[in-house]
């Protein structure tokens, strides 16, 4: 026993840490690998105090006999990674602001009508992002419509997205005129801001795991999934790409993080640059 080991409050074996990983990825796509043993334990040891179980031995048979699934669930919330930020990696949004958006709206038919998906949304700062970016672009344009669906696998993230409060200091980077136009700042919000009721109630947020069926009954137009398909194994992201395709108007858009590529995992798609890609028609 190490002295990493030695010092932790319950004893959490390599086959406990198997079995609990192996569950996460048959869940939800995503490969836990080995180095994340502490990050596991650091992120579970609160759900044994809750439980008041003595061993993550203990926490393993609680999952097995579990049969409402409920704490399936809390596992999955804790191991879920939710880093994120208003206008992350803002090449995206000034795409779509600049050249996708004008480009629809030109060459729009009969349908005046944007559908875009957020797909593992976190805590919310994308798809407001999203909702300001086409709320700008598309309101001086009467005829149109935009419908922004964002989901998470992580319940509880998805409680703090619809909510719409945040730390002031996580909207300082936003001028001043959309920080005006979109949120509320008062006495009882201190430190804190709260998106304004117009803009969020644009925002549909729900609960959806990737790797289970979707259902949705009208094709897409955009996806955001960024940062999310980095932590699938191969097999799962040729998987979800493909279900992109296939939930992707024509000529649709895909965005992915800055770190992820389609390179050898789709021909479905045409790169743009910058981990912007459209579905080919």
């Amino acid at each position: 026993m190490n002295m990493q080991e030695s010092q932790r409050e319950f004893v959490f074996k390599q086959e406990e840490f198997d079995f609990l990983r192996k569950i996460v990825n048959a869940r939800t796509g995503i490969v836990v690998a080995d180095e994340k043993l502490e990050m596991f334990y650091s992120r579970l040891v609160r759900r044994l105090r809750l439980l008041k179980l003595d061993s993550f031995a203990a926490y393993c048979g609680y999952i097995r006999e579990d049969i409402t699934g409920n704490e399936l669930l809390e596992l999955t919330n804790a191991i879920t990674t939710n880093l994120t930020a208003f206008f992350r990696e803002p090449h995206h949004f000034n795409y779509l602001a600049d050249t996708l958006i004008p480009s629809l709206v030109q060459h729009a038919t009969d349908e005046r009508l944007l559908r875009v998906w957020s797909a593992g949304c976190s805590t919310g700062e994308e798809a407001y992002s999203l909702a300001m970016t086409l709320d700008q672009t598309l309101s001086p344009n009467t005829h149109w419509d935009w419908k922004l669906l964002s989901t998470d696998i992580d319940s509880r993230v998805l409680h703090h997205a619809a909510e719409g409060v945040y730390p002031a200091d996580k909207v300082a980077v936003l001028p001043e005129e959309t920080l005006k136009h979109y949120f509320l700042r008062g006495k009882t919000l201190a430190d804190q801001v709260k998106v304004k009721p117009a803009l969020a109630k644009r925002v549909k947020f729900g609960q959806l795991n990737l790797m289970e069926a979707w259902g949705f009954k009208n094709p897409l137009d955009i996806i955001f999934c960024r940062n999310v398909i980095i932590y699938f194994e191969r097999k799962s992201k040729i998987k979800l790409i493909d279900k992109f395709a296939d939930a992707l108007k024509p000529g649709g858009h895909l965005f992915l993080g800055h770190s992820e590529s389609l390179y050898h995992l789709s021909d479905r798609f045409e790169s743009l640059g910058n981990t912007i890609y459209r579905k080919i028609e």
